[in-house]
């Protein structure tokens, strides 16, 4: 069965990720595609990714991912960047997580919640070896779905100064392997390549080949199908 469009039928969007980058690495051209129609999309990253650069101390390269993040977001039509302060790399998945993310569920009042994949491995069901998806993803992933919910709910976290927000119609997590909704963003691959090269000190540090070919092959691969077509997939829940 072919992957059906996305839901249109909201205005306002919360992309939720663990570290800066991480929505440019294939969710961006989406960003891309719904800020050229009117939507509007906020970013919410849990940390600064400032365990992310080999040879530079955290508290060098938190601020310079921060930045990097907030030029990327720009690109795609994004001017809202939000910060939760968690620590790189060791993110759990739990009530402190949940409560800081219905907070700023709160606080954003998104129809539309959006997050990366957070499975276990990035390798197909049934390759082994398989590549470990890293430990933030997978706590991230659950904890906004579970936010999603305490978000709506006044009697959990009644500590939240903001006031319940019901109104997310949808959850968006990204899939790549056999999404069964999907963004077609053939007109954004350039912006979302553009995106992605904000991130030029960090992907400096991670190859030596040209930041524009990086980009270029990351967004290729997380956005090209086997047919030529270019999309963005998704899984969907219910808010």
């Amino acid at each position: 069965m072919p992957p059906l469009p996305m839901p249109g039928d909201w205005q306002r969007a919360l992309v939720v990720a663990a570290h800066p980058d991480d929505i440019e690495y294939g969710l961006a051209a989406a960003v891309a595609v719904w800020t050229a129609a009117g939507k509007e999309v906020h970013y919410l990253l849990a940390t600064r990714g400032e365990a992310g650069m080999a040879g530079l101390s955290p508290a060098e390269a938190g601020p310079l991912r921060e930045e990097e993040e907030r030029r990327s977001a720009a690109v795609v039509g994004v001017s809202e960047v939000e910060f939760l302060d968690h620590r790189d790399g060791v993110l759990v998945a739990g009530p402190e997580l949940r409560r800081d993310l219905a907070g700023a569920i709160r606080r954003h009042r998104p129809e539309l919640v959006v997050t990366g994949y957070f499975g276990a491995t990035w390798t197909p069901p049934g390759v082994s070896p398989a590549y470990v998806n890293s430990p933030d993803h997978r706590a991230l992933g659950q904890s906004v779905l579970d936010a999603v919910a305490d978000a709506a709910n006044e009697w959990i976290f009644p500590e939240l100064p903001e006031e319940p927000w019901r109104g997310v119609q949808y959850i968006a997590v990204s899939e790549m392997l056999d999404p069964p909704h999907e963004v077609d963003v053939a007109d954004q691959v350039d912006r979302a390549v553009a995106s992605l090269c904000e991130h030029r000190r960090y992907l400096e540090l991670i190859s030596s080949e040209p930041v524009d070919e990086q980009a270029r092959q990351i967004v290729d691969m997380s956005t090209l199908t086997e047919d030529g077509r270019r999309r963005v997939g998704f899984r969907l829940y219910w808010g």
